[in-house]
């Protein structure tokens, strides 16, 4: 290990959320170091699926002080969302360290220890600035099917040129098991889709309709009704987190015309197939799990994660540890605090408080 690197804020994380955090802690003139574990700014984006696009057109997908470059109502690619976090980042001089993979967070006498391969930071204050969404989640009996299924998880997806020929499961029927679904499809799989029904949003985010109504859903309701302050926030909050969004881009009929079948949840294995709750077993060549990630925070020695892994905290503060943060958090504040329009607000809270705490 190298001597410990003293440094006021140490942010973990170099994503829109870490970014922005960057951002608001730079305009306060206070000094911090932003870890990456990728080797590129955003990279994390760069290596989803290759036909993602965002569900936000470009007027929505700008972090605090820099617009995202293009045409108000296109959805930008997963690349050029990409391209636009690495340009963030240059543009006001963040100080990014990429390839520092974080794998431990501890605490001694009145500082906190973050580890990074051979690096080792000393800092008063700690932002986690990673989304709820860390390491993909897989059931157990998934190592019981036949080797010759092909298995991916939806973060190691990139096209249907992965797949064998033959039928495919989709595991998970939100908005990436439907677009995964969908594009199998059309490679020509039969597709099976697994999961109950999330619902979807009633319109076309692309057409007209969506150019009206989705600054009324993001900024509106999203952002400001939908939040832990408010009663129909408070019970979204308890839905979204246990059973997913609805459908945002791919309606059910898309699916139906597609030819994708909606079935019901997997619940195991028989003879080395998937084997769904009804008792129905499926003969398939694939097997796509889109079925969510856990909180992936088991480096923090610190006693603060709940039931499940997730991290205890009010707005990203957490109680009893005066100098630990979280930002980019699933319904941190607002259904919007995990979307790119919603960092920024988070954001902006904790580097007040960090500037707050560090005047006092």
């Amino acid at each position: 290990m190298k001597k410990a690197e003293r440094v006021q804020t140490v942010v973990i994380g170099g994503g829109q959320a870490g970014l922005a955090t960057g951002y608001y802690l730079a305009r306060r003139d206070l000094p911090f170091v932003i870890l990456d574990a990728h080797h590129r700014i955003g990279d994390a984006w760069r290596e989803r699926w290759d036909s993602l696009r965002l569900f936000t057109p470009a007027r929505f997908d700008g972090i605090p002080g820099y617009p995202f470059p293009a045409a108000s109502h296109s959805f930008p690619t997963k690349n050029e969302m990409a391209d636009y976090l690495e340009a963030y980042a240059a543009r006001f001089a963040l100080p990014v360290r990429t390839g520092a993979r974080v794998s431990r967070l501890c605490r001694t006498d009145h500082r906190y220890v973050v580890a990074a391969g051979e690096q080792v930071y000393e800092a008063e204050h700690v932002v986690v600035a990673m989304s709820s969404f860390q390491e993909p989640k897989v059931p157990p009996f998934a190592t019981e099917l036949d080797p010759a299924i092909v298995q991916l998880h939806s973060r190691d997806y990139r096209n249907p040129g992965q797949l064998r020929p033959g039928s495919v499961l989709v595991a998970g029927a939100g908005n990436s098991g439907s677009e995964i679904a969908m594009e199998a499809s059309r490679a020509g799989h039969q597709v099976v889709m697994a999961g109950r029904d999330t619902g979807s949003v009633p319109f076309r985010i692309e057409g007209t309709t969506g150019r009206v109504l989705l600054p009324l859903v993001f900024r509106g309701v999203f952002h400001h009704v939908l939040t832990v302050d408010t009663p129909v926030g408070r019970k979204a909050r308890r839905k979204v987190v246990t059973q997913g969004g609805p459908l945002i881009r791919v309606k059910p009929r898309d699916l139906s015309a597609a030819g994708v079948e909606r079935v019901g949840r997997v619940a195991g294995v028989r003879e080395g197939r998937p084997l769904l709750e009804d008792g129905r077993r499926l003969d398939v060549a694939n097997v796509v799990w889109c079925t969510g990630y856990h909180p992936g925070f088991s480096w923090i020695e610190r006693p603060i994660l709940g039931p499940g892994g997730e991290p205890t905290h009010e707005r990203g503060i957490v109680p009893g540890e005066p100098g630990l943060y979280f930002v980019g958090l699933h319904f941190l504040y607002a259904l919007s605090s995990t979307m790119i329009h919603g960092v920024g607000r988070d954001a902006k809270r904790i580097a007040d408080t960090i500037a707050l705490r560090t005047a006092g």
